[in-house]
C-alpha cells in the first residue's frame, strides 16, 4: 500500500514536477510531509470549531502588518513585536486553556490510539445487564409523562471520579423507582445530575460543566447545557428530560439528539453496555443518531 502511494507520487512528480530535484528528496522527506499536512489540516479544523477562530483571524491580520513593516523597515513596531510575540504566546495558552484541553482529550479518545495501546482489560465485558437498560428506559419515559426532569450520566471508559465527588454518594443498585423517587419534585436529590456507573447509581445532585456552545438552541435550559458540556469533556452518554415538555433527549460526543423514544435510547443504552468500540458500529451509531436530529429539526422541534 504504501510502495504503491510512492509510485503514484514519483510518476506525479515526473510529469508536473520535473524542475524539483528529486534526487534530494527521500522517502523520509515524503512521509514527513503528509504527517505535517494531517496535523495541520486537523489543526485548522479543531481551531474553526472553537472560540480561536476569530483569535486566528486576527493574529494573520497582525502579522500582515508586521510584513509590511518589514517591507518598508519600520524598525520601531519590529522591535515592539519582537519583544512582546514570547508574551503573547503565553496569553493565548492560558486564554484558551479549556479549549487546549479538550483538544487533548478527544485526541486520546481517537480510536487508533485505544486501538494500539489498550488501558482497560475489561473492554470486551458488559458493563452493565439488560436490567440495567430495562430500568432506566422505564424510569426515562415515567418522568418524561408527567414532565418531571431529570439527567442522567452513564459512564463508559473515562471515569468521573471529580464530578462524583460534588455530588452525595449513593452506591445504590438501579431500578426505575429509585431514580422516579430521585427526580421527584421537593425531594432533597432532585436537582443536579446523578451517575450511573456498571449497576449502580454512585451520586446524586452532581455538579456538571456547561456547555459554552453558542450552536445550541436557545430554548434551552441549564439542564441540557450541562448535558451536553459533561459529553464535551469525556465520552459519557447523558439522558435528559425536559421539565417543561417532557421530551427526552441524549448527549454524546458534544452533540445533543432531542426528542428521541423509548426503542432509540434502548438501542443506544445496549450499544454501550456491551463495552465494544467498534468502529464500524460506532458510525452506524453516529449516522442514525444525525438521521434523527435532522428529523427533529425538520419538525420543527
Amino acid at each position: 500500500m504504501i510502495q504503491d502511494l510512492f509510485a503514484m507520487m514519483n510518476s506525479f512528480a515526473s510529469k508536473y514536477l520535473f524542475w524539483i530535484d528529486r534526487h534530494s528528496i527521500t522517502k523520509t522527506d515524503i512521509a514527513e510531509i503528509i504527517i505535517i499536512s494531517f496535523l495541520i489540516y486537523n489543526i485548522l479544523v479543531w481551531v474553526k470549531q472553537t472560540r480561536a477562530w476569530n483569535l486566528l483571524k486576527g493574529i494573520i491580520v497582525v502579522l500582515i502588518f508586521v510584513m509590511l513593516a518589514a517591507m518598508f523597515q519600520m524598525n520601531n513596531i519590529l522591535w515592539i513585536a519582537g519583544k512582546t510575540i514570547n508574551v503573547a504566546v503565553i496569553a493565548i495558552i492560558i486564554v484558551f486553556q479549556p479549549e487546549l484541553r479538550r483538544a487533548l482529550e478527544q485526541l486520546g479518545q481517537k480510536n487508533f490510539i485505544t486501538s494500539v495501546f489498550s488501558f482497560d482489560s475489561q473492554k470486551n465485558q458488559e458493563r452493565f445487564s439488560e436490567r440495567v437498560v430495562s430500568e432506566i428506559v422505564k424510569a426515562t419515559y415515567e418522568m418524561a409523562k408527567v414532565k418531571t426532569g431529570a439527567l442522567i450520566v452513564i459512564e463508559q471508559d473515562v471515569v468521573l471520579r471529580e464530578y462524583e465527588r460534588t455530588g452525595i454518594p449513593l452506591d445504590s443498585l438501579v431500578s426505575s423507582q429509585l431514580l422516579i423517587n430521585i427526580f421527584e419534585h421537593n425531594t432533597p436529590l432532585h436537582d443536579g445530575a446523578i451517575l450511573v456507573r456498571g449497576e449502580r447509581v454512585v451520586s446524586a445532585t452532581c455538579y456538571l460543566p456547561l456547555s459554552d456552545n453558542m450552536e445550541l438552541s436557545k430554548e434551552l435550559g441549564t439542564r441540557h447545557r450541562a448535558a451536553v458540556g459533561i459529553s464535551e469533556v469525556c465520552d459519557a452518554l447523558t439522558i435528559v428530560v425536559s421539565e417543561e415538555t417532557g421530551n427526552v433527549s441524549i448527549a454524546v460526543g458534544g452533540e445533543l439528539y432531542r426528542n428521541v423514544d423509548a426503542e432509540y435510547l434502548k438501542g443506544k443504552l445496549n450499544f454501550i453496555r456491551k463495552g465494544s468500540m467498534d468502529v464500524a458500529r460506532f458510525r452506524i451509531w453516529k449516522r442514525r443518531m444525525k438521521h434523527v436530529q435532522e428529523n427533529d429539526e425538520a419538525s420543527g422541534e
